[in-house]
């Protein structure tokens, strides 16, 4: 009798206040819905670090990349003596963070001190492996290199080349390493 009471008084409230109640009903519905598909399959912790680890990397790409629009082009040195613009120690650091590039001349006049780079090099069809630009703290001095290998043309050798960068080229719009000191 208890049940049929509040039926019935359900039936006699205006079309508008049920139609209201329907839709806070089916509001709550699916933010339940939602909450319990976002507690099995929702990233949580692990997303949120990540998207906090790519708004790092954006705004230190974007810093990166106001310091290169800065720079005057051309030929970059961290010596003195040439009519090269002559880098600071702060921006040397600043412009190798920033350097993913080692151009095709780098690599020729780095092959002249290892031949058996150089011959990997011609024979492959001038394809390099990996190439790496890196800050060594401990020397602040910044590294870079490249691998080549023979794999692709049946050649089992690598050929690892590495050393001292000690000039940049920056062309306004990105910075490539200009010479290896790998002697």
């Amino acid at each position: 009798m208890l049940k049929d009471n509040y039926l019935n008084r359900l039936k006699d409230l205006p079309e508008t206040v049920k139609q209201f109640g329907g839709l806070i009903v089916l509001t709550i519905f699916i933010i339940l819905s939602f909450s319990v598909l976002n507690i099995y399959w929702g990233g949580g912790d692990e997303l949120i670090r990540k998207m906090k680890l790519e708004e790092e990397r954006i705004a230190k790409e974007k810093k990166l990349n106001a310091l290169i629009s800065k720079l005057p082009s051309g030929i970059l040195v961290t010596f003195d003596g040439t009519d090269n613009h002559k880098l600071t120690d702060e921006l040397y650091e600043a412009v190798c963070n920033a350097t993913k590039l080692i151009p095709q001349r780098a690599i020729m006049a780095a092959h002249f001190l290892n031949y058996e780079a150089y011959e990997l090099y011609t024979i492959n069809g001038n394809k390099i492996d990996d190439t790496f630009v890196k800050w060594d703290k401990d020397k602040n001095k910044c590294f870079a290199g490249y691998t080549v290998s023979g794999n692709n043309v049946g050649v089992n050798k690598t050929a690892k080349v590495s050393g001292e960068v000690l000039s940049f080229l920056s062309t306004g719009i990105d910075t490539r390493v200009y010479f290896i000191k790998n002697f």
